[in-house]
């Protein structure tokens, strides 16, 4: 499999949505956490399509981790999803939208984890919990267990699957890493290319790994930044998605093409023409809905027999 990924043309519909958020000057590096945080949920409000209808919505005490539960009637199975935001914003809210599509189109079981958020609970606050919302749903639930999750929630997808083959368990059937964060400040052509303009800027990723790690100590920790990991061997299967205009873009194809090397299943998906975060812009951008379809075929097919 070639693991290749660059710039297409930018999408009508992508460049639109740049025009509007550029126009009111989205910087989330620039605000106070609390500010961002706030900022964020407008801007996502703005962004998503009106949520699809699910059979039973519940919100759950994962043993110790408020969780939401999107729960399709006869659910077979269950993604337990880490929602994005550098580990600083984000929330069940402002991925409800996005759960929402995941669990009807796979007719999966899906597990939001609303866990800990930087500064206020550095490194590694959010893999605890992470790791413990996976647990939980995999003691909770029959059928098998997958993780997923976008950005920051796709890093903390990968930890999840490092960590549950170092401890042994969960059995953690399939993970689903989406535009993920898996290096630390290693110069890329797609951090220089995509520093600005294209909604996650350089400054933001700087802004967000300082909030999070506390500390360059913590920055070659496997746990916290995945690509570090010696062994990417016995891994769950994945399914690694990346985007041409996302500064992301070059470490999780990185991350994909180690997977491989190293003996582990994986599917690499690459839109060329979308921006970090679009699966968020469903409300705005066609493309979204595509990419919702691949990650739940994916998930389902490989977490039910």
């Amino acid at each position: 499999m070639s693991f290749e990924a660059g710039r297409g043309e930018l999408d009508e519909q992508v460049e639109r949505v740049l025009e509007m958020v550029n126009s009111v000057d989205f910087s989330l590096s620039d605000q106070s956490p609390e500010e961002a945080r706030e900022m964020l949920e407008r801007v996502t409000g703005m962004s998503t399509a009106d949520p699809v209808e699910v059979d039973e919505v519940y919100e759950a005490d994962a043993d110790g981790v408020p969780a939401r539960v999107y729960e399709p009637d006869g659910a077979p199975a269950t993604i337990v999803f880490f929602h994005g935001g550098g580990f600083v914003v984000g929330s069940l809210e402002t991925h409800d939208a996005l759960c929402r599509l995941l669990a009807d189109r796979s007719g999966l079981r899906v597990v939001s984890a609303d866990y800990r958020l930087a500064p206020e609970h550095p490194f590694p606050a959010a893999v605890e919990d992470a790791y413990e919302a996976t647990l939980w749903a995999a003691n909770e639930y029959d059928g098998a267990t997958g993780v997923a999750g976008d950005s920051a929630g796709g890093t903390l997808s990968a930890v999840v699957s490092l960590l549950s083959r170092d401890r042994g368990m969960p059995d953690v059937g399939h993970q689903t890493l989406l535009y993920p964060a898996t290096a630390y400040n290693e110069p890329m052509e797609s951090r220089a290319e995509n520093a600005s303009g294209y909604f996650l800027e350089a400054q933001d990723l700087i802004w967000f790994l300082n909030h999070y790690l506390g500390s360059e100590v913590h920055a070659r920790n496997p746990y916290a930044l995945p690509l570090q990991a010696c062994d990417h061997s016995d891994l769950p299967p994945a399914h690694v998605v990346t985007a041409g205009y996302d500064p992301l873009r070059d470490e999780g194809v990185e991350y994909a093409r180690t997977l491989s090397q190293d003996g582990t299943a994986v599917d690499h998906t690459h839109y060329p023409s979308m921006v970090h975060g679009f699966l968020n812009m469903e409300g705005l951008v066609d493309r979204a809905y595509d990419a919702v379809e691949r990650a739940a075929d994916e998930a389902r097919d490989a977490l039910v027999d």
